[in-house]
């Protein structure tokens, strides 16, 4: 009586830890590659799925986007220049066989090949190209990356470059090359407006000269200009000066004018009454 109790018992617990080993869960972001004898059987969805003991070994893959930063790597570029690059990688898994049978650390095999790319890409570009130009160098790293990697099963999505460190020297010249063009483009900024304010000028000369009555109202604008910040000091420009004495001598000239011209009424006016007078005298006579 006893043995079949301790058989059934003992076929109870075989059942029980033979269901305890076959059940797996997959979580949403996974999936899980079964292998059966050592060979790829199926893949295992999200949920519960059974796999049977011994035989069967099941490996999950994570689908989720992995961030992989890049370390700093010592680059010369192909203008001569010594920098030290750093740089990040996104990627996710899109085939779960593949990254599995095909590499046997992914994550890792990503990693070096993205050092030794990002080295290689960045050593064909000049200094100011690695700086302007970091949009098209993180394009093809990640363009080279991905070639190389869907064998693996595996895509990269972005490739950036995170940190550019120059020598010191380096940062020096081109805070000066900076300065320089800033000066340049001051001077040259300065000189077009001079070269405005000539053509300018040119035009206001010529405009005075055919109304040299311009170049004294300017004079009086001058002197109103002065007047408003209250300064106790009034220059009277040159020509001002000379327009003010050929003023006087208009006047005194227009007064000697005046003064000739009733002189002469005077004496037309002593003329007629003489005449008067005398004509007067021979009518009397006459009479």
């Amino acid at each position: 009586m006893q043995i079949p109790i301790i058989a059934g018992v003992v076929a109870a617990v075989l059942v029980i830890a033979g269901l305890v080993l076959s059940i797996r869960v997959v979580a949403q972001y996974e999936k899980g590659v079964v292998f059966r004898l050592g060979r790829v059987h199926r893949v295992a969805e999200p949920g519960l799925t059974f796999i049977v003991p011994v035989i069967d070994h099941m490996r999950k893959v994570s689908l989720r986007i992995v961030t992989m930063p890049i370390q700093s790597q010592g680059i010369i570029t192909n203008d001569n220049v010594s920098i030290d690059v750093a740089g990040v990688a996104y990627f996710r898994v899109n085939d779960a066989v593949k990254s599995v049978v095909a590499i046997e650390n992914v994550g890792s095999a990503i990693n070096q090949f993205a050092q030794t790319t990002l080295r290689n890409v960045v050593g064909q570009h000049t200094l100011d190209q690695t700086l302007s130009e970091t949009d098209a160098i993180n394009a093809n790293i990640r363009e080279i990356l991905d070639r190389t990697t869907t064998e693996w099963g595996v895509l990269v999505t972005l490739v950036e470059l995170k940190d550019i460190q120059l020598p010191e020297s380096m940062k020096r010249a081109m805070a000066k090359q900076a300065e320089a063009e800033r000066e340049k483009r001051a001077k040259i900024i300065s000189a077009e407006g001079e070269a405005a304010a000539a053509a300018a000028l040119g035009q206001a000369s010529d405009t005075m000269m055919r109304h040299p009555l311009a170049l004294q109202l300017r004079n009086l604008q001058s002197l109103v200009e002065i007047g408003v910040d209250r300064n106790t000091t009034v220059v009277f420009p040159a020509p001002l000066m000379s327009t003010i004495g050929d003023l006087g001598s208009f006047l005194r000239r227009e007064e000697q004018s005046s003064d000739e011209v009733l002189h002469d009424l005077i004496e037309r006016d002593a003329t007629s009454g003489d005449a008067g007078t005398s004509t007067g005298g021979r009518a009397l006579v006459t009479r």
